[in-house]
């Protein structure tokens, strides 16, 4: 299994995978243990359940996006390595391990994740978010342009641009100055996740401490009704 695992052509096969679930900057990996784990998974996948290259692609991007954003090889990650060998002991072929890995992703985003879980990660002021990150590869899946721009979010995040410290910002939507001056005092208010999203530089030195009642109807102006629906569509904004 070795000389698999050291094999370059599937190291990049697999970097490829995270790729498509749109992790595309190591900035985006909060968990290393989740990159390990789930090209093991890969390798397992192509050569003891020979499933064909194109649906092992789209099941081991999919599983990745759900390890990374679900915490689920943090915290007890031993425990849970050998649950999963455990349990693909009564795998057999190619359409169980599929079935195997979409049955697992359903146990985890599960109504009560998308209900209780990921609010209240995005209501924290976490420095590191893996469900912030997951956002970010959302929109870099969909070609979402940044906000209030015509650029897609993936341009400042792939190899070989100016590199993302000066090229984006990630702005607070109710910028803090703002939020000081009605009430919020503290950064465990005026830093939770669900206020940032990424601009680039000029943009954010544009609107600045402005309240978005200011800013948010200048760039509504410039961009036209229809586009402004999309982008609160896409940038996931009331």
């Amino acid at each position: 299994m070795l000389d698999k695992v050291m094999n370059l052509n599937n190291w990049h096969a697999f970097i490829n995978i995270i790729g498509e679930a749109g992790y595309i900057n190591k900035a985006q990996i909060a968990s290393s243990n989740a990159v390990v784990f789930s090209y093991v998974l890969y390798l397992i996948g192509k050569y003891d359940y020979n499933v064909d290259a194109v649906r092992l692609k789209k099941c081991i991007s999919k599983w990745f996006f759900m390890s990374a954003i679900t915490y689920f090889y943090t915290g007890s990650t031993e425990s849970e390595v050998e649950k999963q060998f455990a349990d693909l002991r009564d795998v057999h072929n190619s359409n169980e391990f599929v079935a195997y890995i979409d049955k697992v992703i359903d146990t985890r985003f599960t109504d009560d994740y998308y209900n209780f879980a990921l609010p209240s990660e995005l209501n924290s002021a976490a420095s590191i978010s893996p469900a912030w990150n997951g956002y970010v590869a959302a929109q870099i899946v969909l070609n979402t342009p940044m906000m209030f721009s015509t650029t897609p979010v993936s341009k400042y995040f792939i190899l070989g641009t100016s590199g993302t410290k000066n090229a984006i910002d990630k702005h607070h939507i109710f910028p803090k100055n703002y939020l000081t001056k009605i009430g919020y005092s503290t950064d465990r208010d005026r830093n939770q996740i669900a206020n940032f999203t990424y601009l680039d530089y000029a943009t954010n030195i544009e609107i600045s401490d402005k309240p978005p009642v200011q800013y948010v109807d200048e760039y509504r102006n410039t961009l036209g009704e229809e586009e402004y629906v999309k982008v609160c569509e896409e940038h996931a904004l009331p």
